[in-house]
């Protein structure tokens, strides 16, 4: 018991730091969705992109199986040194593995198999992010991604301000992907900023699946980046 409130007692001094350092941590309306897809996920080996302070990565193992590990990746070496500070502070530090250095060219050292994924790192590197992460899953895992309805916009009829363009067109695109993944299903779940939560039925399928798009989108993406310009951001959103 007083293990489970030094912990309680932990995330609350988490969630104020952050909240007057402006540290991004997943909001107070996606917590409950965030935990209960875990929760009912049950993962052993687990993947982070995107540790900040580490909120969401104590989360992961709070809620996860009872043996679960993590390895979770951070661009910041300031956040990197924070996180592992907090760390320190729990029953959880030895099964907490983390790396630090950019996500994209973390994941090519990386082997998993990983049964569950929590994407929250750069939003306009979410397409590349899946491909990579795909062949390091087991033959079913569960993939959330934070954040992929970014302030509205990408679901929205309005022009996002033209800082953002590339980074909610390359959200729409994420989202496309994994709804077309074969034997693979995804939620996107309003709370917050939008959260998609992809479970994958056949792991093999969805990575052959996502090759042979890619090459068939390498051709396409002027076509796209001319075409979104165009048209109202609703026409790539599609139905997922």
């Amino acid at each position: 018991m007083a293990a489970e409130q030094a912990l309680t007692a932990l995330l609350w001094e988490m969630e104020s730091f952050a909240a007057t350092e402006h540290v991004p941590i997943i909001k107070a309306r996606e917590r409950e969705a965030f935990t209960a897809a875990v929760a009912q996920a049950q993962p052993h080996r687990m993947l982070e992109l995107g540790t900040a302070i580490g909120y969401s990565t104590l989360l992961l193992l709070l809620h996860a199986a009872p043996d679960a590990e993590v390895t979770t990746l951070e661009l910041s070496s300031e956040r990197y040194a924070q996180a592992r500070g907090y760390f320190a502070r729990t029953p959880f530090a030895a099964r907490v593995h983390q790396l630090q250095g950019d996500a994209s060219a973390l994941l090519d050292t990386l082997t998993g198999p990983y049964d569950f994924v929590f994407i929250d790192a750069a939003k306009g590197q979410y397409p590349d992010y899946l491909r990579k992460v795909l062949p390091l899953l087991t033959p079913q895992a569960t993939i959330i991604s934070d954040n992929v309805l970014f302030r509205g916009y990408v679901q929205s009829h309005r022009w996002p301000p033209h800082r953002y363009r590339t980074l909610v067109l390359r959200l729409r695109q994420y989202l496309r992907e994994v709804h077309q993944l074969p034997r693979a299903t995804t939620q996107v779940l309003p709370h917050g900023d939008g959260m998609a939560v992809t479970r994958l039925h056949d792991t093999v399928a969805c990575v052959a699946s996502l090759t042979q798009a890619t090459a068939k989108c390498a051709m396409e993406d002027v076509a796209q980046e001319i075409e979104t310009e165009i048209f109202p951001a609703v026409a790539w959103c599609g139905t997922w």
